[in-house]
């Protein structure tokens, strides 16, 4: 039992389940949670609204948006549209344009999480004092259960930290009045890849760096090359070194190996950590890792054999909403279980929404490294859809098991990549063959073709080395179209 001076002081209060924050894995553990009983509390630091709402998915597809369809002008002359060069892209107004969106969608989600948790919300900073204690101002909450669902937030390095005021990230990057006529994009993963290509599309003069070898979460090495030329092609990227930044005067030096560069202001995306300012895990009892974090079990969202349970972002296992969703979704069906049930998770799906789109979904390139597949791939150079958008570059590869033709993965570098993304997804959770595949109608010219022809490219690969059969003519017609 909690014995400070403070706990006697304070105003107390016993419920059933106490969830740390109000975001898309605490929401979804409340809806859990109500089933079963109404002696609950929901606990928010606020701002109210999710991180995709307010900071994350929706202002930046706003954003990317608009950077699309001005950048779609340079195809205007081609087409036999005149005038492209009289358009101009009013930055502050754009701006304005994605605020209001996001606040629509944001005043949406406070409405909804109001309405979920009732007089039940609590708005203020929660300090975890024991496995059963959380102070939140001056009430000290008694649960027998919690659920951490708290989020995170975006990694600065401490050294930057002094020139914090020229530093941008999606925390504050919608709220600029205007734009800096030059930047530096620090991290080339999917929020820097998207935002870069987007800010540089609407007249910002863009240069991209990462440590890495790769883009926007990409492992296979072809795919990336593909990707890398897409993007160099927009605006200069430097790969394989870190970056250093140093003020001087009212600009920034980035060096990273032989390139120096001087912007006005970086837009810092290198990855977030978990949001666990005083919160107190600590006061748990158990072992934290280095980001701060008690060890919990995935399936189950447990942390040890604690009446605690932990969702959502923080756990930085799979940082984007629908994982979110499904985590809170098994803590709220756990926490006041018996016993805590192991749940089977969805097949990874990843989307980048740059130009082309990237999408990752099953088993990746590298993850299969030991294992033996066959691969199916398909350029898009030749795609008649993406020819006549003209959007015709991009590379898809499917992953298969060698021997009975199971789909288990596939990377993708390629317009309409976020629909080809989730077929593919919920045919690795159905476990189907890449003959199975071959069954679906495809509809001429659609991006689905391509998807057809890398189908076809495994199953012949396949079907040399003895393994599945290409489908009967009814099934699957295997010629390109005549057109």
């Amino acid at each position: 039992m909690y014995t400070h001076q403070s706990f006697i002081a304070s105003m107390k209060r016993h419920v059933k389940v106490a969830i740390i924050g109000a975001g898309s894995a605490g929401i979804s553990a409340l809806r859990q949670v109500k089933k079963t009983t109404e002696d609950y509390v929901l606990i928010d630091k606020g701002p109210l609204g999710t991180t995709c709402a307010r900071v994350g998915c929706m202002p930046s597809k706003a954003l990317i948006q608009v950077a699309r369809d001005f950048h779609r002008r340079r195809l205007f002359a081609q087409s036999g549209i005149t005038g492209p060069e009289h358009l101009a892209c009013d930055i502050p107004a754009v701006l304005r344009h994605v605020r209001c969106l996001r606040d629509r969608f944001t005043s949406g989600m406070v409405q909804a999480i109001r309405s979920q948790a009732g007089d039940r919300l609590l708005v203020g900073r929660a300090k975890i004092l024991d496995v059963h204690h959380i102070q939140v101002d001056d009430l000290i909450i008694q649960a027998d259960h919690i659920i951490i669902a708290v989020g995170a937030k975006p990694d600065v390095p401490k050294a930057w930290r002094r020139f914090a005021d020229r530093i941008l990230t999606n925390e504050n990057l919608f709220e600029q009045e205007t734009l800096p006529p030059r930047m530096a994009v620090i991290g080339l993963g999917p929020e820097g890849l998207e935002l870069g290509q987007a800010l540089n599309r609407l007249g910002v003069e863009v240069t991209g760096f990462t440590s890495g070898e790769t883009l926007g979460g990409l492992s296979d090495p072809e795919v990336n090359a593909v990707v890398r030329k897409a993007i160099a092609s927009e605006f200069p990227i430097h790969l394989g070194s870190p970056a250093e930044v140093e003020p001087d005067g009212d600009t920034l030096v980035v060096r990273s190996g032989r390139t120096t560069v001087t912007v006005d202001r970086l837009l810092l995306a290198i990855g977030s950590t978990p949001d666990l300012d005083d919160l107190g895990l600590e006061n748990l009892g158990v072992s934290l890792d280095e980001r701060g974090l008690p060890a919990y079990d995935a399936r189950t969202a447990q942390v040890g054999d604690l009446p605690v349970y932990i969702a959502g972002d923080v756990t930085g296992c799979r940082p984007v909403l629908h994982e979110a969703l499904d985590e809170g979704h098994i803590a709220g069906l756990n926490v006041l279980a018996n016993v805590a049930e192991a749940y089977c998770r969805r097949p990874a799906l990843r989307i980048v929404f740059c130009e082309p789109q990237l999408v990752m979904a099953g088993r990746s390139f590298a993850q299969l490294q030991n294992t033996e597949i066959t691969i199916g791939s398909i350029s898009f150079e030749d795609e008649s859809r993406a020819v006549i958008e003209g959007t015709n570059e991009g590379l898809l590869r499917l992953y298969v098991e060698a021997v009975s033709g199971l789909l288990l993965g596939m990377e993708a570098a390629c317009p309409g990549a976020e629909h080809l993304g989730h077929v593919l997804a919920l045919a690795i959770q159905q476990r189907m063959t890449v003959s199975d595949l071959l069954q679906m109608p495809f509809y001429h010219p659609t991006a689905e073709e391509a998807l057809r022809a890398a189908l076809l490219d495994a199953a012949q690969k396949l079907h040399v080395g003895g393994g599945s059969p290409l489908p009967a003519l009814c099934g699957s017609c295997p010629e390109p179209p005549l057109c």
